[in-house]
C-alpha cells in the first residue's frame, strides 16, 4: 500500500473552489500590455492622414487648404481634431490617479519637451526639406506654433484631470460629475471674449522692408495702392475695413485702427497681444489671410507693394488667443 504523507500541521487543506486568475499576458519587454482604445487610434491615423492631405493638396485645391481669414475649410479641422485626442487621451489616462504630484511632474515635463520640440521644428531653425542650411536669429525665432499650443492645451488639461475631484452622478452626470471642469472652461471662454472684444486696439507699425516684397500689380489695380514711404514722402492707402487712410514714412507704415472688438487682419486684439507680449518679430511671417485677394499675394508668395501694409505684416494663428 501506498505510504500516507501528511500535509504541512497534519492538516489536509481543502481544494480551492475558484481557480487562480491567469496572469495578465506579457509582452516581449517583460512588461504588462496596456489596453489601447481601438476606436481612439483608428481616429488618430485618420487625422495624420487628413493632415498630409491638406498639406500636401492645399496648394493644388486652395479649397481644402487653410481658410484665409473668415470661413472654414477641410484643414482647418486638423488640429481641433488633435486637441480633441489629446483630451480623451488625457481623460483615459488619469481616470484614476494615485500621486499627484507625481503624475503633475510627469505631465508638466511631457509638456515642456513638446513645447521644445515645436520652437524647435517651427522657430525658424530648419529651412525646409530641400534645403542643408539650419540655424536661426534668435532676434526673430517663432515662440509660439502648433506643437507648442497644444503643449499648452495638455498641461491645462492634465492639471484639471489631476486635481478637480470628480463625483459620480446618475441624474445629468455629463455636467454635475465635472462641475469645477465646467467652471474652469467657463471661466476661460469668459476670458477669451473679453479679451478679444473688449481691449482696445491703438494705432501700430509695421516694418514693411522686412518682409517679402514683389512688383506692383501689373493689373493696374489703384484701390489700395502705396505702403513704402520713400524720400520721406507721404503715403496713405485704406485699411481693411474702415477704408481710413494709413499715412507712413520711410519704411514703416502706420495702420490706423482706434476700435474695439475688431474682428479683421488688422485690427484683431489677438495679434496685438502677440505684438506686444511675444513681439511682432517672433511672430509667423507666412499667415494665411496673405492669401485674401486685397493683398494681391503673387504665385510666388511675394506681396506687391500695393497692397495694404498689414498685408506685409507678421501674425501668428497659434499666438497667446490664437
Amino acid at each position: 500500500m501506498a505510504e500516507y504523507t501528511p500535509l504541512h500541521n497534519d492538516i489536509e487543506q481543502p481544494p480551492s473552489s475558484s481557480p487562480t486568475p491567469p496572469p495578465p499576458p506579457m509582452d516581449v519587454a517583460g512588461k504588462s500590455k496596456t489596453t489601447r482604445v481601438a476606436s481612439l487610434d483608428v481616429f488618430r491615423g485618420l487625422c495624420v492622414f487628413l493632415m498630409m492631405v491638406v498639406d500636401y493638396g492645399g496648394s493644388i485645391f486652395p479649397a481644402i487648404a487653410h481658410a484665409p481669414w473668415n470661413g472654414l475649410h477641410l484643414a482647418d479641422f486638423v488640429m481641433p481634431y488633435f486637441l480633441f485626442i489629446a483630451g480623451l487621451s488625457l481623460a483615459i489616462a488619469y481616470k484614476k490617479v494615485g500621486d499627484r504630484m507625481d503624475a503633475t511632474k510627469k505631465a508638466t515635463t511631457r509638456a515642456v519637451k513638446l513645447f521644445v520640440l515645436g520652437v524647435f521644428l517651427q522657430g525658424g531653425y530648419l529651412h525646409g526639406a530641400k534645403s542643408l542650411t539650419y540655424g536661426v536669429d534668435i532676434l526673430s525665432i517663432r515662440w509660439m506654433g502648433i506643437l507648442q499650443r497644444i503643449s499648452i492645451a495638455y498641461l491645462v488639461a492634465a492639471l484639471c484631470e489631476i486635481w478637480l475631484p470628480c463625483q459620480k452622478w446618475r441624474k445629468f452626470s455629463i455636467v454635475r460629475s465635472y462641475f469645477w471642469q465646467w467652471c474652469v472652461s467657463l471661466l476661460l471662454t469668459s476670458l477669451y471674449i473679453g479679451l478679444l472684444y473688449g481691449l482696445y486696439v491703438p494705432d501700430w507699425e509695421v516694418n514693411v522692408s522686412n518682409s517679402n516684397l514683389a512688383l506692383p500689380a501689373a493689373n493696374g489695380t489703384q484701390v489700395y495702392k502705396v505702403s513704402i514711404c520713400k524720400f520721406a514722402t507721404p503715403c496713405s492707402q485704406k485699411s481693411f475695413e474702415t477704408k481710413a487712410s494709413v499715412p507712413c514714412c520711410f519704411n514703416f507704415c502706420q495702420v490706423n485702427c482706434g476700435v474695439r472688438g475688431n474682428l479683421s487682419p488688422a485690427c484683431n486684439s489677438a495679434g496685438m497681444i502677440d505684438r506686444y507680449i511675444v513681439g511682432i518679430n517672433h511672430l509667423y511671417v507666412k499667415p494665411a489671410f496673405k492669401n485674401l485677394k486685397i493683398c494681391n499675394k503673387s504665385k510666388d508668395g511675394l506681396v506687391p507693394e500695393d497692397s495694404p501694409s498689414w498685408c506685409h505684416a507678421p501674425f501668428d494663428p497659434e499666438g497667446i488667443l490664437g
